[in-house]
């Protein structure tokens, strides 16, 4: 079983200041580019992409909007140029992934799921694999169409099960909460990695986003590399909810507030157990506080 842990783009992975996929690819094997679902990057630009990483690194592409939100999936001249770009970044990268994202008010209808066979039909994948991450609910007729045209079907493990029969696992992980605000903790982790193992694929590719992504990510990867989890700060218990307080936290603020705005990050409550700081922020007293250091004379009563 082969895994790809990466995150959804290296735009925030920052090095003195400024985006590198460079490092990034120092880190991990995989990335989701992120940019080509907005724009049409110059050709140049993707070359460089290529040359940026180790020639074992893995880009998938992420299809432009033009083509899944704009123009649908029809037989029509301007979707064939869209693909046709696409699939000309992923020749350039050496993708074997283009990912298409369609919202969830396109639910495919009888003509729909007819107008999308006779697009996928006549577009040449030249062993392109494609992915396809279908928003709406899904129907028997949707999945089995996907299934006869070879499409992976990508979930969110952090929510739904994985697709079982697939030779390979596309997972967009987002999490349980609001606007990709969402961190994961140790036992989320573990329980992506066995859903992802449960499937005997023989490829699984973790694609982390939100706004604690490559924290996730190298957690994640190193977790299955070596079986430890990495910390998520540099201190334990009080200390650990007081840095990640310190981020951002505005006072002053209730209880409820805090757990609302920040309790969706994760703390190392001990050396080997990490939790989402809401768990800690439940325990203190129901009422506003005006200061960080109040929080945290209320944690030190009850950790």
């Amino acid at each position: 079983m082969e895994y790809l842990v990466g995150a959804g783009g290296w735009g925030y992975f920052n090095v003195k200041g400024k985006p590198s996929l460079k490092a990034y690819s120092q880190v991990f094997n995989f990335v989701e580019v992120n940019t080509t679902f907005y724009e049409y990057p110059n050709k140049n630009l993707v070359e460089i992409w290529r040359r940026s990483v180790p020639a074992d690194f893995t880009f998938s592409v992420r299809c432009h909007q033009d083509l899944t939100h704009r123009i649908g999936l029809k037989p029509v001249d301007e979707a064939f140029e869209v693909f046709n770009k696409m699939k000309a970044y992923c020749n350039t990268l050496a993708s074997p992934l283009l990912i298409l994202e369609t919202p969830a008010s396109c639910a495919l209808d009888e003509e729909g799921l007819t107008s999308a066979k006779g697009f996928f039909s006549s577009v040449d994948l030249g062993g392109l694999r494609l992915v396809w991450e279908y928003r709406a609910p899904i129907k028997l007729e949707v999945a089995e169409f996907m299934a006869d045209f070879g499409i992976i079907r990508s979930v969110d493990l952090s929510i739904e099960p994985a697709i079982f029969g697939n030779d390979v696992i596309y997972s967009r992980l987002f999490g349980k909460g609001k606007h990709n605000r969402y961190q994961f903790t140790d036992n989320e982790l573990l329980e992506i990695e066995q859903s992802a193992q449960a499937s005997k694929a023989e490829k699984i590719i973790l694609a982390y986003h939100g706004q604690r992504m490559y924290n996730d990510a190298a957690r994640s990867r190193m977790h299955i590399a070596t079986g430890k989890f990495l910390p998520v700060t540099n201190y334990l218990g009080v200390e650990s909810a007081k840095a990640v307080l310190a981020e951002d936290a505005t006072f002053p603020s209730t209880k409820s507030s805090l757990i609302e705005d920040q309790g969706w990050k994760v703390i190392d409550l001990t050396a080997d157990k990490r939790v989402h700081i809401s768990e800690v922020l439940a325990l203190i007293p129901n009422r506003s506080y005006s200061s960080l250091d109040e929080v945290t004379r209320e944690l030190k009563a009850i950790l």
